[in-house]
């Protein structure tokens, strides 16, 4: 394979920089011996998508390393600084997770921030994300960092960058950062301390007043206490809940929470789990063995930075089944919605949220509730986007998406999987002190409001020529749409980057009011939805698939869950995405 002239150019910013000599060796080293790694590592710069800067970790512009993370962050505080600039004192937190690295870049992220003049408060060891949003809003920040790679590989790590409300960077600041982030084209340019001056250290004193804050999302009665001896089994996938989970789910009355030993020890090369992807059940093995042994009645589990929660509860059968992302959301809108109409709470200008690939049912409940809900994009930032746009005028009380994230109040305006434990935890002792269990409630929702059927395809593509490959199949279901798909019509189609909603039927256009966004959807006659779009923060396209049924009292529910996956690997063959 031949060097890549953009690649070439890069590495010889950096050869001919302050960086060490142990890098340019580095670089040299590729460049002679690995064409592949070097393009691979050189060949564009790392920039901010759905979920910030993430990538694989090495030498290059295109991997994480200390060279781009000091840089993105002067960038970053230099955007920071034109923003703040009548503010006597500007301040920031940081904060990072268990993988490989993570608190080496996040002091030097630390000290990058404090010798441009900014107070930071850095966590003084490793805390969820949910910890550095809530921070970020408690402490009055002007932004915030955190450094973690969610679930992606040991090799992976990344940087989420916030802004003042807690949330991640939307539109303009994300665009506006990655310039000023360009405009850092050698290491010299980086102000960077060597000591602690100036910045503050969180410490367990800090997590008190989220603990006593969270309580406040608890919609249980006093006569729930004596169900709160449910067993819980937990892991946190050797991440960042391995502590704070248990002490949450503690303070919320429930005393019987088992962890998995081994993976209760955060460690970055996740020894125990081929992946730390709690969406993915081979995760959860280790778990799920336990909670056979304690014979536990639910068992979660969150990602590596504890923003993402996996919900595992028991069939009809007695045996522990994996809930998808919508399903756990599903239960969570309809246990918020009815909780709160019970103790009326419901007064009119309520609201939850979902992203335009999550589940439609979300939504039919909300109506049903006489609740608004939103589509966002996907993404957290934009539900935290959306509910900033809102405060003031009306009240959020849910929202969530299909890749087991939700964030159950707007104290943190991102995904927190460790209120959301809690909350989980408190609805399956509701569920038990009916007699019931979660897996019956999420029949009766099927049995009232249809059953919604979703899956995910993920088609990963990496280095230069597989982005090259994701453009190109974006293009071609752009250029050349389906009219029809399994002999049903097209009904209509969402073009997000676009910004046009096309009514194949009544042959009319309207435009989205949503913000620009490369996502493709295709709605069937049938009532199913097809999303596709690639991610924003891994090197894969995503497919969305998601078909309805109508389904009864005394119907096999695993046979119409068969013939509904059925259905959508019929719909995956016939646009030769098999």
């Amino acid at each position: 394979m031949e060097l890549d002239k953009i690649a070439i150019q890069n590495a010889e910013s950096w050869l001919n920089s302050s960086v060490s000599e142990e890098i340019k060796n580095e670089i040299r080293r590729l460049q002679k011996e690995d064409a592949n790694e070097f393009n691979d590592a050189f060949y564009k710069k790392l920039s901010f998508g759905t979920g910030g800067l993430r990538g694989v970790m090495g030498v290059g512009t295109n991997r994480m390393n200390s060279v781009v993370v000091a840089q993105s962050t002067q960038g970053f505080a230099n955007y920071i600084q034109q923003k703040c600039k009548d503010k006597k004192e500007i301040k920031v937190a940081v904060s990072f997770d268990s993988r490989n690295n993570s608190k080496d870049f996040a002091k030097i992220v630390a000290k990058v921030f404090a010798a441009n003049g900014m107070k930071v408060y850095l966590f003084k060891e490793i805390h969820p994300t949910p910890l550095l949003s809530f921070a970020v809003r408690e402490l009055g920040c002007d932004a915030g960092v955190m450094l973690t790679a969610s679930h992606n590989p040991k090799e992976y790590n990344g940087y989420k960058a916030y802004w003042n409300d807690g949330g991640q960077l939307v539109p303009p600041h994300d665009v506006n950062v990655i310039d000023e982030v360009n405009k850092i084209t050698d290491i010299s340019q980086v102000k960077m301390q060597q000591s602690m001056e100036n910045i503050t250290l969180l410490d367990e004193s800090f997590d008190e007043i989220y603990y006593k804050k969270i309580e406040n999302i608890s919609l249980a009665t006093a006569n729930l206490d004596t169900f709160k001896n449910i067993r819980i089994a937990y892991t946190p996938l050797h991440g960042t809940g391995y502590k704070m989970v248990p002490e949450a789910l503690r303070r919320w009355g429930f005393n019987n929470v088992i962890s998995e030993p081994e993976q209760s020890k955060p460690d970055g090369n996740f020894p125990t789990c081929l992946s730390p992807n709690p969406e993915e059940r081979v995760a959860l093995d280790r778990v799920l063995k336990l909670a056979e042994e304690k014979q536990c009645d639910i068992v979660l589990a969150t990602d590596p930075d504890a923003d993402r929660e996996a919900l595992c509860v028991r069939n009809e059968k007695g045996d522990m089944v994996l809930l998808n992302g919508n399903q756990t959301a599903t239960l969570l809108t309809y246990y918020i919605l009815l909780r709160n109409k019970e103790v009326l709470r419901l007064k009119g200008k309520e609201f939850i949220i979902k992203t335009i690939v999550t589940s439609e049912l979300i939504k039919v409940i909300a109506e049903d509730f006489n609740v608004k809900c939103y589509d966002v994009l996907t993404g957290f930032k934009w539900i935290a986007d959306k509910v900033l746009s809102l405060e003031g005028k009306e009240k959020y009380i849910g929202g969530g998406e299909e890749s087991y994230g939700y964030m159950p109040s707007d104290m943190v305006r991102d995904k927190d999987a460790v209120a959301t434990c809690c909350l989980l935890a408190e609805m399956a002792a509701w569920a038990k002190q009916q007699g019931r269990t979660l897996y019956e409630i999420l029949l009766e929702i099927y049995q009232k409001y249809g059953y919604y059927q979703e899956s995910l395809l993920s088609i990963v593509r990496k280095g230069k020529t597989g982005a090259e490959e994701i453009e190109k199949m974006m293009s071609d279901f752009r250029s050349n749409p389906s009219k029809e798909i399994l002999g049903q019509k097209v009904v209509k189609i969402n073009d997000y980057e676009e910004q046009i909603s096309k009514d194949l039927q009544k042959n009319k256009e309207e435009k989205l009011t949503l913000p620009k966004s490369n996502v493709l959807q295709f709605f069937l006659k049938d009532g199913s939805k097809i999303s596709v779009r690639p991610s924003g923060t891994e090197p894969k396209i995503k497919f969305y698939f998601g078909v309805r049924s109508e389904y009864s009292l005394g119907d096999n529910f695993e046979q119409l869950q068969e013939k509904s996956l059925e259905k959508i690997e019929k719909i995956k063959h016939e646009l030769n995405l098999n």
